[in-house]
């Protein structure tokens, strides 16, 4: 063999060597998409539907709870206008009728609008559906599509879909064990 026909074969070896790595990096290569949730659900009448009507329960109830707070204004600035002619029993009842007040609305505050509040469970009776369905989408389209990984750009909830087969938790666990 000459010293070009060797120079060749090594090439050529070469060549196919860093082809079939380059075609085994491109097929395990992990497909990746992102969505824009927040675009999609803006899209979807129900859920501006349910929006508008939780935004209007909200308001409603903010409305009632500052005209509470504009009662205990007035209860305070009617104890400090007559304060001084008060006993101090008289005094002290009406204090404990004002703190009693505040504890009663800021109580209300958190039914209304806490974590666990009536407004947080009323979105999940209206909105909570609608999510779930274009999730399931969202799911679908991935396995359709043979996607391994979907992130969602518009907000906080990172993955939306995950393929199994790059789940190692348990792969973790027996190592643990």
């Amino acid at each position: 063999m000459t010293l070009t026909s060797l120079s060749r074969l090594v090439r050529h070896t070469v060549f196919a060597i860093s082809l079939l790595a380059a075609m085994t990096t491109t097929a395990s290569a992990q497909r990746i998409a992102y969505v824009d949730v927040d675009r999609i659900l803006e899209s979807i009448k129900e859920y501006k539907t349910a929006q508008e009507e939780l935004d209007r329960i909200a308001a409603k109830w903010r409305q009632d709870i500052a005209q509470e707070y504009d009662v205990i204004k007035g209860l305070y600035n009617r104890y400090q206008a007559e304060q001084v002619l008060l006993s101090e029993e008289a005094r002290r009842q009406r204090e404990d009728e004002i703190l009693n007040r505040e504890k009663e609305v800021r109580d209300l505050q958190k039914a209304r609008f806490g974590p666990e509040g009536e407004l947080f469970r009323r979105r999940q009776e209206m909105v909570r559906p609608i999510q779930e369905r274009v999730y399931r989408a969202i799911e679908n389209y991935a396995s359709e599509r043979g996607y391994d990984f979907i992130f969602d750009k518009s907000g906080a909830a990172g993955i939306i879909y995950f393929s199994p087969a790059y789940d190692k938790t348990e792969d973790i666990l027996n190592r643990l064990k």
